[in-house]
Order: structure tokens, then sequence, then C-alpha cells
């Protein structure tokens, strides 16, 4: 098995919870077989919206796909 990793960032305006939900939601979405998620940083954003935007940095592992023959 060999597993690869990538960050995103999921956000939201209600909290950190969903920020990560926003995160795990869009991995799941547009990912084949996602196995884990750590979460690295959390942070707002204030200065460019209107309201407070929560933010939540998470590295996806997925297992790669075995090559085809």
């Amino acid at each position: 098995m060999v597993f690869k990793k990538i960050t995103l960032i999921g956000r939201s305006e209600e909290s950190f919870d969903r920020a990560v939900d926003d995160a795990i939601d869009r991995a799941d979405e547009t990912l084949n077989n996602v196995k884990w998620l750590e979460v690295d940083e959390l942070g707002v954003e204030i200065a460019a919206v209107e309201n407070r935007e929560y933010q939540a940095e998470v590295t996806v592992a997925f297992e790669l796909e075995s090559p085809q023959e």
C-alpha cells in the first residue's frame, strides 16, 4: 500500500468544527480511498471578510490505487 498526503483548508462562518467538516466533506467528494485526516492548524480570517471565517488546515491521507497492468 502506498499513501499520498495533501493539504486542504476548510472554511466556515460558524466554528472550527464546521471548518474541519468542510474539509472532510470536500475530500470525500473528490478523492478515492481516503483513510485519515490530521488537523494541522486552526485560524480565523477577520481582515478580508465581513464576519469571522473559521479555517482549518488539514492533511488528508488517501491510498493510491495500484497501477493496472
